[in-house]
């Protein structure tokens, strides 16, 4: 193996690692409500900025992001109240429509109160690279798949240990089964996107050191995890980790090997590519009809 295709393999993990956890974000609202929320993009954006800017202010770093976490869950959360919940059982189209105008209103409210500068947190631990078979990693990258190995086992650990996870999967998989039992399916869907932006928020902060964050990152980043989530499958978890990680090196191969040019738009040639030939995605449910 080339040090140079390692140098690309690497590169696109760590890229990868942040457009899983954003796919993460959009199956776990999508199995609770059947909703494709492209609001977010904005948690990665407001979990990246409120780092950056807690941060500035003279807050201790692991504070900060500790504080960023729990802002972007509360504007997650406000989504969910204000603009989901009043929505009730409308068409799905409407809904998706309301968390494209949230995510406008966010974006707007960040770039009048923060400014349009692109800021970049600190690294976590220096920024001497490591050497690796002639490639080199640097340690904010490290950062990256550690915590995002971390954050997939916690979530299996957590559908699939506690009441709480396990009435999360019965609602995905049968909302009205899930009330007959007893499950409160308004909490799950509130919970849903709570857990979908701390999710965002976690990769924005990661990423911060190394892409730098701004108030219309979010714009990009959600796209690409919208992507992510179709290419694994839209609902699979196994599908977004999958998709992520798999559209992330195929960025960075594209960029190493063609030109950095092509690199936005592979994810869209990706996804049109996709939704032609497999479009339930790599790990997406088949359906069966009764005739």
């Amino acid at each position: 193996m080339s040090s140079e295709f390692l140098q690309f393999l690497f590169s696109g993990i760590t890229q990868g690692s942040t457009y899983a956890l954003a796919a993460l974000g959009f199956a776990m609202i999508y199995n609770s409500s059947g909703v494709i929320n492209f609001a977010q993009g904005e948690f990665i954006m407001v979990g990246g900025m409120a780092a950056v800017f807690l941060a500035q202010i003279g807050i201790p770093l692991w504070l900060a992001i500790l504080l960023a976490i729990v802002i972007a869950a509360a504007v997650g959360i406000l989504i969910e109240k204000l603009a989901i919940e009043p929505a009730g059982k409308g068409e799905v189209v409407n809904l998706i429509i309301i968390t494209i105008g949230a995510s406008l209103v966010v974006r707007g409210l960040v770039e009048v109160y923060l400014g349009k500068g692109n800021h970049i947190l600190p690294s976590f631990s220096g920024d001497a690279p490591f050497s690796i078979l002639g490639a080199t990693i640097l340690p904010q990258s490290l950062w990256v798949l550690g915590v995002t190995v971390l954050i997939v086992s916690a979530l299996g650990w957590f559908f699939n240990r506690t009441r709480l996870g396990k009435a999360m999967l019965a609602t995905s998989h049968d909302k009205l089964a899930a009330q007959l039992v007893g499950i409160n399916t308004k909490l799950i869907l509130l919970l849903s996107f709570a857990l979908a932006a701390m999710l965002g928020a976690v990769g924005g902060i990661l990423i911060a050191p190394i892409s730098t964050t701004s108030y219309d990152v979010g714009i990009m980043l959600g796209l690409k995890g919208f992507v992510a989530a179709t290419l694994g499958g839209l609902g699979s978890g196994a599908g977004a980790i999958v998709g992520g990680l798999l559209l992330g090196v195929a960025e960075a191969m594209t960029a190493g090997y063609i030109s950095s040019a092509y690199k936005d738009a592979m994810p869209f040639v990706l996804i049109l590519f996709l939704l032609f030939f497999m479009p339930r995605g790599l790990f997406g449910a088949k359906v069966t009809e009764r005739v």
